[in-house]
């Protein structure tokens, strides 16, 4: 176990390495966004439902999404490529989004069926969308490695042949 551990800690020190850690951060950081917006929108404020608040919120956190993978997770810099990086990217995002209205459309239903507060509502909304950006994000790390990479993720490949030959040594 710990040797997997350290083989962890080298590889998250290599190129790529850093580029899946950042990313994860910028999923961290674009899901705090859209969960604060839509605590603020939904929970506080009372503007629309379920629904409209989650979208809104989504939206809103994809644009600092973007900003940060593209430059900070992937380092690219100059203008992006409207059909090989915004596009797919909203693409994927818009994805993301409709799969967070299915999440906000059963929160409703829940609240409604069980009669629950407006807190209690807000919880409910606030967790499926939690949930709903957890599903999409191996999906979108996939789709951005492809979009922003500059060569391909040999370092992982071999971390994870050494736990595939280390898994089989042991049985």
């Amino acid at each position: 176990m710990v040797q997997r551990w350290e083989r962890l800690w080298a590889w998250l020190h290599t190129h790529e390495g850093k580029k899946i850690f950042r990313y994860s951060m910028v999923s961290v950081i674009s899901t705090a966004v859209s969960t604060l917006v839509l605590i603020l929108v939904y929970g506080v404020l009372h503007i629309w439902g379920e629904v409209a608040s989650a979208v809104f919120a989504n939206a809103v956190a994809t644009f600092p999404s973007y900003w940060l993978n593209r430059s900070w997770a992937w380092g690219k810099s100059g203008r992006s490529r409207l059909t090989t990086e915004i596009l797919p990217f909203w693409a994927m995002s818009a994805q993301g989004i409709a799969f967070s209205v299915v999440g906000a459309a059963v929160a409703k239903h829940i609240s409604h069926k069980y009669q629950l507060s407006h807190f209690e509502s807000s919880v409910v909304v606030v967790v499926l969308n939690l949930v709903s950006f957890g599903i999409f994000w191996v999906a979108k790390l996939l789709l951005f490695n492809r979009l922003f990479h500059h060569e391909e993720i040999e370092e992982f490949d071999e971390v994870l042949d050494l736990e595939e030959h280390s898994g089989q040594s042991s049985h």
